[in-house]
């Protein structure tokens, strides 16, 4: 067959994947070709319902998008998961925006506890952001299902834009498309006022958003990080990684030579130290298991796909094997199974605990101070 491309963004048109771009389904390409309008879904989904849809990029495509939006004079909007921080921040975001202001967005602030409060979380992202070299004008904490925090947030972007263009930049699964579509609704109401245009150097669009004073807000197409949980899931199991209420954390008392199970997906040891209580943040769902840490093993092998799920029977075959971190621990820290959750361990400088976080081949351990 020809090679077909999209009339709204220019990317070629594909059935396969429907998390690439250029895809359509059968049905809407075969109609396409008759009335000669051949829109990929996304474009279709932008055109008729002003809705935003994740598209999935290679490294190198994300960054000449990159260096399109360091080249430009814009304010850089990056989108984070406030629930998975280390998944979702952009290594290196900072040499590549280096001349532009960034406003950092904690995105899905619903999700963590009520008791939490928002200048605390602020302030603990804004920590994290210059431990990753980004000097953000400002931190604000958002939620797509809240009105008055996207109202916030859309004059927080007009406060620092100044008259310039705005760039939303994000990874995958951090509701970055959730978020410009609620701002879109917020900005536009429902009028058909969206365009895109083409990305130079690549086949991806950019969709523009326009704002009164004839600037733009560009969205753009978000990166796939291999270290999240969610990259190795099934879709009907990323539910367990994307939750929509709030976290209700559960407290463990745990001896040394105790597990948590998380589910099939993941695994905690506690292997010295005073008995002590250890909270577990993840989605409401996940089902969590206590058992010993001797014959531990053995017990994931019997009861993974039955009693452990996810994953499931049918899934254990192509789930990676789980690979053991160890930490020894001398404050109040989480362990953070990136796109899962994590585990808040407290302890002294003198009496120090030691522990072993076990997740999915691929999928990254990290120790941080503490959240919560």
């Amino acid at each position: 067959m020809e090679e077909l491309f999209c009339i709204g963004c220019g990317a070629r048109i594909q059935t396969e994947n429907k998390d690439a771009a250029g895809y359509t389904p059968r049905a809407a390409l075969e109609k396409g070709l008759e009335t000669g309008e051949l829109y990929c879904q996304r474009c279709f989904r932008l055109r008729h319902y002003n809705e935003i849809t994740d598209v999935h990029i290679t490294d190198d495509e994300f960054l000449k998008l990159l260096h399109e939006v360091g080249d430009s004079d814009a304010l850089v909007v990056n989108v984070i998961d406030i629930f998975d921080f280390n998944g979702s921040i952009i290594p290196g975001l900072s040499r590549f925006v280096s001349g532009n202001d960034v406003l950092l967005v904690g995105n899905k602030k619903d999700i963590l506890p009520k008791s939490v409060k928002d200048g605390k979380v602020t302030q603990w992202l804004t920590e994290r952001a210059h431990e990753e070299g980004l000097r953000p004008v400002d931190v604000i904490l958002t939620s797509a299902q809240n009105h008055h925090a996207i109202k916030d947030l859309i004059d927080t972007i007009e406060k620092y834009r100044h008259g310039r263009d705005v760039y939303v930049v994000g990874v995958t699964n951090v509701g970055k498309s959730t978020l410009i579509n609620a701002i879109i609704r917020e900005i536009t109401g429902s009028r058909d006022v969206i365009t895109t245009s083409r990305f130079p150097g690549t086949t991806l669009d950019k969709i523009e958003i326009p704002l009164d004073d004839g600037s733009y807000i560009f969205d753009t197409p978000g990166i796939i990080h291999r270290h999240q949980m969610a990259h190795y899931l099934t879709a009907k199991n990323l539910k367990y990684v994307s939750p929509k209420k709030e976290i209700k954390p559960k407290t463990y008392q745990l001896n040394s030579e105790q597990t948590l199970f998380l589910a099939g997906l993941a695994r905690f040891d506690f292997i010295s130290g005073q008995k002590q209580g250890f909270t577990a943040y993840f989605d409401n769902n996940l089902n969590l298991h206590r058992t010993k840490l001797v014959g531990a093993d053995e017990f994931y092998t019997k009861h993974v796909g039955k009693l452990l799920i996810p994953p499931t029977s049918k899934e254990v075959s192509d789930f990676p094997k789980l690979v053991r971190h160890e930490f020894t621990i001398k404050d109040k820290m989480d362990i953070v199974y990136s796109g899962l959750g994590w585990i808040r361990v407290k302890s002294e400088t003198e009496n120090p605990v030691v522990v072993a976080a076990w997740a999915p081949e691929g999928v990254a351990v990290v120790l941080r101070k503490a959240l919560i």
